[in-house]
């Protein structure tokens, strides 16, 4: 199916935004990710056009909410143009959409992201999703469910590079094998009506709950999983730059209910010039 995007639509931007650990770049203009089971390949063809490997339906109930594409980022780009480091950023950084991806997977991709690199975060995702996950197609895999990974042998998931995480992730499985909507009941619980009627403290309490979530894996979690686009989760490069830039600190109240936009600006843009 082909689709013209004209706004704020860069794979590679989002393929290399630090959200998503299972989209990538196939080739120079082929990208693929792995949502709900399925995989999608989508192939830039110029002039904003893009040949996506899917029906018109699948696109219109699945990947389109996926991408939030009904979300204006170039209104929320216009609100930091009163700060010349947050407008470089913005600029830098356009074409970047926080994706609407599984709370599971977010969850448990989040605890294995602790103290390791991208790369390294990608390698074990897709050993753990070969280990017990359903297979797709010959190369791919879905995500495990709770269940999968409870069932998995001890040496499988020890072969995966989980390390010291392994025990958080399979207390994890294990609570959400016993209670299988706990996350979509949450969601429930605190999600309001509109953007700004969320009970965010609420979510990051409930998240930190869970053993070896704090609060860096939680805001990621909110942002990137329960997508509550608020959440402004701080890693080394973000407290780079804030330290750096907002040295009297950054207002938070400004910039809601975005501040995890301009989280993932500030992100992509200090971390590629600096890295």
């Amino acid at each position: 199916m082909k689709l013209t995007i004209t706004n704020d639509f860069d794979l590679n931007k989002i393929a290399d935004s630090g959200q998503c650990f299972r989209f990538n770049q196939i080739n120079d203009n082929l990208y693929q990710t792995i949502f709900d089971g399925k995989v999608l390949r989508i192939k830039e063809l110029g002039n904003n056009t893009y040949d996506f490997d899917c029906s018109k339906k699948e696109f219109e109930t699945i990947w389109k909410k996926y991408f939030d594409l009904d979300t204006d980022y170039a209104q929320i780009r216009k609100n930091m143009q009163g700060n010349k480091f947050l407008k470089e950023c913005a600029s830098f950084g356009e074409g970047i959409r926080i994706l609407n991806q599984d709370k599971w997977e977010m969850l448990i991709s989040f605890i294995i992201s602790q103290r390791k690199s991208i790369p390294a975060i990608k390698t074990s995702i897709e050993r753990l999703c070969e280990a017990c996950g359903d297979k797709i197609d010959d190369e791919n895999y879905a995500f495990p469910s709770p269940v999968q990974i409870v069932s998995c042998k001890a040496s499988k998931l020890e072969a995966c590079g989980l390390g010291y995480r392994l025990p958080y992730i399979l207390n994890a499985a294990k609570m959400m094998y016993e209670n299988p909507h706990l996350l979509e009941d949450l969601d429930k619980k605190t999600c309001g009506k509109n953007i700004t009627d969320t009970n965010d403290e609420l979510l990051l309490d409930e998240l930190k709950k869970l053993h070896g979530v704090g609060d860096k894996v939680a805001s990621c979690v909110a942002l990137f999983g329960f997508h509550r686009l608020n959440f402004f989760p701080k890693d080394v490069w973000i407290n780079r730059a804030l330290a750096d830039k907002f040295p009297n600190g950054y207002d938070y109240e400004k910039y809601a209910p975005y501040n995890g936009v301009v989280q993932q600006y500030i992100f992509y843009a200090y971390r590629t010039v600096n890295k």
